[in-house]
């Protein structure tokens, strides 16, 4: 009974961002639960070398895509290959997304609206094209990666905090919108996982901050977020929707 809750046989996944860190975990974890995935990211030497990972010792099947998720036309692409390749998608998980630390006065209106359409509008656009079908099917889940950063800042983080508290007020009204069909909008906001691009962005010492900011003292490892992400995805969490699930170490635990 326990096992059938989490059991997504036959379903199909799309990861963005699938093809390393949090998208690998999560995208492995989907595979080993039994659902069809699909990733996508900009490198194409990275995808091959992930999906046989994500598909080691399961039954499932996967293909990946080349896409850049900053350009709008890449995202709509994407999402024709995504249901091209299956002939449906019932689990959405919005992973991609970076970030580009500048003071509120230092932003570069290129940077801005990198992050922007990366970070927030190919979220929206793949949820706009993928939703028909999970409407059709009365089932599906929308899962958008926001960030305790959408939750709380850091000096510079301006945009990053701004699309990621952005998703969170999107998630609430897009479970109202498909909450009668049977599709739940929910994100995850992890704490401090030390994958590619928290390492790209924060000096050492940084890193040693954020470890002590937890109420665990440390930092998390990728695969400490495939629970959560299962929950959601699956029948397990079929009475969670418009909510944040706080991955964070006990981060916002600690005020002083």
């Amino acid at each position: 009974m326990i096992s059938k809750l989490f059991d997504l046989t036959g379903k199909v996944a799309l990861v963005t961002g699938g093809s390393k860190g949090l998208g690998l975990a999560m995208a492995r974890g989907l595979a080993a639960a039994g659902a069809n995935v699909v990733i996508c990211s900009r490198h194409p030497s990275e995808l091959e070398a992930a999906l046989p990972k994500i598909l080691e010792g399961t039954s499932a099947q996967g293909r990946w895509f080349v896409a850049d998720l900053a350009r709008r036309s890449d995202t709509e692409r994407l999402a024709r290959d995504a249901l091209s390749a299956f002939g449906r998608v019932d689990i959405l998980i919005n992973n991609a997304g970076s970030n580009v630390p500048e003071e509120i006065d230092q932003i570069r209106d290129e940077h801005w609206d990198r992050i922007l359409e990366l970070n927030l509008t190919a979220c929206m656009v793949l949820t706009r094209a993928l939703v028909p079908g999970m409407k059709a099917r009365r089932w599906g889940r929308v899962i958008h990666i926001s960030s305790v950063m959408g939750l709380t800042s850091k000096a510079g983080r301006n945009s990053y905090s701004a699309t990621k508290a952005a998703l969170i007020g999107m998630a609430r009204a897009s479970a109202l919108d498909l909450g009668r069909y049977g599709i739940t909008v929910n994100c995850i906001a992890p704490g401090p996982f030390l994958t590619d691009l928290p390492a790209s962005v924060l000096t050492p010492e940084e890193q040693s901050q954020f470890a002590e900011r937890t109420a665990l003292g440390r930092w998390a490892d990728p695969q400490e977020l495939v629970g959560p992400a299962l929950l959601l995805a699956s029948d397990a969490g079929s009475y969670i929707t418009g909510t944040t699930l706080l991955v964070d170490g006990g981060v916002l635990c600690k005020s002083f």
